[in-house]
């Protein structure tokens, strides 16, 4: 079985251009499901096998909707390979999840939010960079605290990320480089641990940051610029994508600066704007009662 999860790992990575993380996650679920089936029954399965098998997990539906699409992935490679003739998972229904209610600061919230570290000390300097980062760019939490320093260029005005053979540039706005500028000459050094440490934000102690800990650094400047909607780790991305959306950018430019590797990703913030300016025109244009 080994040879085949190397081709299938390898149709992730080329065919698919699957992210690292979904590739790990559908391998995991396909040696899981081979463990569950003998060898016999593995080289005869049927649709009912699989079906039986996802019914046994006891996981929740978002979990077996995945294994579901790691197994039809799985087969459609060896069927691609000539290794088997079907595809037992062709016609498992796998339902599309309810789409998440979006978290999105209007415009002021956002100056208000960005406003709040305004000290002259380490840490307030470090966390005016790191908001102004994530909300001029709209990378995720997870790609900000592994930032290097290398990896900005303020001199353009640019933030080159890497994620495994994937590379995006993404522009960087006046004030945030201004931040940035600060922070690298003015407090960075007295931060981190050693010479040697290239990540770009690290923890007061010099290590480096967890999503836990910015997260709480997100809501303690949330609670005192007086916001009350639900603050996550996401929602300067969300806020990012829509505010260039409602100013005219491209959904094109936007999943590229995302980088998404399907526009459908993207669309969830078309529809957002849709939604909300439908409401708005329904409860203002004094034709639409």
């Amino acid at each position: 079985m080994g040879d085949k999860l190397q081709l299938f790992e390898d149709y992730l990575k080329n065919n698919k251009k699957s992210s690292s993380s979904t590739i790990e996650a559908y391998l995991r679920d396909v040696k899981q499901f081979i463990n569950y089936c003998s060898t016999d029954e593995f080289l005869n399965i049927d649709f009912a096998k699989i079906s039986e098998y996802i019914t046994y997990l006891n996981k929740s539906e978002a979990t077996k909707m995945r294994i579901a699409a790691s197994l039809k992935a799985y087969f459609n490679c060896l069927k691609e390979n000539g290794i088997v003739l079907e595809n037992p998972v062709e016609n498992i229904k796998i339902k599309k999840k309810d789409p998440k209610k979006l978290n999105v600061l209007e415009a002021e919230e956002i100056i208000c939010l960005l406003s709040q570290p305004n000290g002259d000390d380490f840490k307030s300097l470090r966390d005016k960079a790191m908001l102004e980062l994530l909300y001029a760019t709209g990378i995720k939490v997870s790609e900000l605290l592994k930032v290097e320093i290398n990896d900005v260029n303020l001199a353009v005005g640019i933030l080159h990320l890497k994620n495994g053979d994937k590379e995006r540039i993404v522009p960087i706005y006046p004030a945030a480089v201004k931040s940035l500028e600060n922070y690298i000459l003015n407090a960075r050094e007295g931060i981190i641990d050693s010479e040697s440490q290239e990540i770009l934000f690290t923890n007061l102690n010099g290590q480096p940051m967890s999503r836990q800990g910015f997260w709480k650094i997100i809501k303690f400047y949330a609670e005192k610029a007086g916001i009350r909607k639900d603050i996550t780790p996401q929602t300067l991305r969300h806020s990012f994508a829509t505010h260039l959306l409602e100013n005219g950018a491209k959904l094109q430019d936007i999943k590229e600066m995302l980088g998404h590797s399907d526009i459908s990703s993207t669309q969830v913030y078309a529809q957002f704007v849709k939604n909300k300016y439908a409401s708005k025109y329904a409860k203002f244009h004094p034709l639409a009662k």
